[in-house]
């Protein structure tokens, strides 16, 4: 009888050592997925911003040169806010001062739009709302008075990874302005004869169209073209098309991205879009729940590879901060008990009833 009891409790020491270890690995490829990600995102817009050509400036307008744009990531509010930007992609943040610079708007209107620009969005990243509203303010005005340097471009790099929305389209508006795109229809009938005339520009075009749509620039004119680029055969093609679907972030896109994820040929491509749907770029918070019944349906499937359901767990974690393993079964269970869908009209009776 000793003997049974010590193998037994021997048996659930090993159950439980082994569900440790499950547990450890799950929560490790989160992390991982989440670095690998943004080394990937990171390691493209560097390439990019070394060798793809800048936009030609409008007639009329001095060019703007150097600057090409980041990745980048929670409320529908203005206040809003996005998991923060992973440990690879805070290189340039380590360079800003820990303090927000002091100014006022007199000493600021009689620096150079550069100086002004770098000013404000430095002070946004660090919680001022005055520079925020100063920038929505001024931003549109600079178009054509500045151009891009390896300072701004370390700002906006870490501008559009911040945890907060309007930080990050503060980073959009003005790496526009930069490249002196104005928020106009013809920015976008530009950009799309450009890519035609000139394929070299077409990785920081298709992120450019996917910034207009997101700010408001026909953003259904911008979503079929983004789709056409991401069935094209070739993948650097595919990878900025996804970049431009993550850049547009409204719920339109997230279909299209979840489908990349599954599907695409390239492991690149489809980390880039499980990284858009869980972290980068500028979807919302709601946004990016929204698209969790479907991952789950993916956990499912067992036509995807493992390496491809590895990515659907991971983004599940980065998406909704649960710390729960590869069981489909497990993460049905949670959701159950979490879906706003289902919390919300609990919620509303609970206030009726007090």
């Amino acid at each position: 009888m000793g003997f049974l009891q010590h193998e037994q409790t021997l048996n659930y020491e090993l159950a439980s050592t082994n569900r440790r270890k499950r547990f450890f690995q799950a929560t490790g490829f989160a992390a991982l997925l989440a670095l690998v990600g943004g080394i990937s995102v990171w390691a493209g817009f560097e390439t990019a911003r070394r060798t793809l050509a800048i936009p030609h400036a409008e007639k009329g307008n001095a060019p703007a040169k150097g600057l090409e744009p980041v990745d980048a990531n929670q409320l529908s509010s203005a206040a809003e806010k996005t998991p923060q930007a992973q440990p690879s992609q805070t290189l340039a943040r380590d360079r800003l001062n820990s303090n927000p610079p002091e100014w006022g708007r007199a000493e600021l209107d009689h620096l150079p739009v550069q100086e002004r620009a770098q000013r404000l969005l430095q002070s946004a990243m660090q919680g001022d709302q005055r520079a925020l509203d100063l920038l929505r303010e001024d931003v549109d005005g600079w178009r054509g008075h500045f151009k891009n340097s390896e300072g701004l471009f370390d700002l906006v790099l870490s501008a559009l990874n911040s945890a907060d929305l309007q930080v990050r389209t503060a980073a959009i508006d003005i790496d526009l302005a930069a490249n002196n795109l104005s928020k106009t229809p013809q920015s976008i009938d530009r950009l799309l004869r450009q890519m035609q005339t000139d394929p070299s520009t077409i990785g920081m075009s298709l992120w450019r169209l996917g910034a207009l749509g997101n700010r408001g620039v026909q953003p259904e004119r911008v979503l079929h073209s983004l789709l056409v680029y991401a069935a094209s055969r070739n993948e650097h093609t595919r990878y900025w098309a996804v970049e431009g679907l993550g850049m547009l972030g409204n719920d339109a896109t997230i279909d299209p991205l979840l489908t990349v994820m599954a599907h695409d040929a390239s492991p690149r491509v489809r980390e880039l879009a499980a990284s858009s749907l869980g972290h980068a770029g500028m979807l919302t918070r709601e946004e990016r729940l929204a698209a969790v019944p479907t991952l789950l349906n993916f956990a499912d499937d067992d036509s995807l590879s493992t390496a491809t359901r590895e990515l659907v767990y991971g983004t599940l974690r980065v998406i909704t901060g649960a710390e729960l393993g590869n069981d489909a079964t497990a993460w049905r269970q949670w959701w159950a008990n979490h879906d706003p869908a289902r919390i919300k009209p609990r919620q509303r009776a609970g206030m009726v009833r007090t």
